[in-house]
Order: C-alpha cells, then sequence, then structure tokens
C-alpha cells in the first residue's frame, strides 16, 4: 500500500489513517515523530487502535503522541497540545487521522496558536 502523504513543510506533514505494518515504511522515509489524532474505534473495528500503531512507532524508534480529535470539534484545548507537540516532538512529523484533513486543520490552528 502505497502512502499519501501531504508534505507541509520540511518539518510537518500529514496523512490519512495509517496501519501497524506500515509503521516501518513511514520509519524508512525519515520521520521521527508520529501523532494520531484520530479516536480508537472511530472507524469500527477495521480500525486499528493507537497502542497497535504506537507499540510499532516505538520499535522503529520514533516518538508517539496520542491526541484524538473529533472530526468538527477541535478544541483550544487540542490546538494548544498540537502546538505543544509540534514544538517538542523531534522532527519531520508525520500527524494521521481518517483522511488527513482533520490533522492538516490542526496543524494550521496550532501554527497560529
Amino acid at each position: 500500500m502505497s502512502l499519501e502523504i501531504t508534505q507541509h513543510n520540511e518539518e510537518f506533514s500529514t496523512v490519512g489513517q495509517i496501519m501497524p505494518e506500515e509503521v516501518a515504511q513511514i520509519a524508512a522515509l525519515g520521520y521521527k515523530s508520529v501523532i494520531d489524532n484520530r479516536p480508537d474505534m472511530e472507524g469500527g473495528h477495521d480500525h486499528p487502535l493507537h497502542i497497535d500503531i504506537e507499540t510499532q512507532v516505538k520499535s522503529a524508534g520514533m516518538q508517539f503522541a496520542y491526541l484524538p480529535v473529533i472530526s468538527g470539534s477541535i478544541t483550544p484545548e487540542q490546538v494548544q497540545q498540537m502546538a505543544d507537540l509540534i514544538e517538542s516532538m523531534p522532527k519531520p512529523i508525520l500527524a494521521f487521522c481518517r483522511s488527513g484533513a482533520r490533522s492538516t486543520n490542526l496543524y494550521h490552528l496550532a501554527l497560529r496558536h
């Protein structure tokens, strides 16, 4: 499966839902951190739990953050948390949600914060 990554700049990219078996490819692309913005079970049982992805991310030597955001309901606290993660996590960072749009919106809000 090919990852359709949107690179916003050299430090931050977004992508739709990733699977645990795709983490090695993400590491090979040079990413140092992964942010999961998709709540567990949002996509039912076909959607992997964040802990399954986190395990693979950490095994690949990258950092992981779980910041679940409900589509259309981004809070000021989540924007602040995203800004803090962008500031503190090793770069480049790859953030994901179902389609990548929520992570992109959160990123742009965090930049203005």
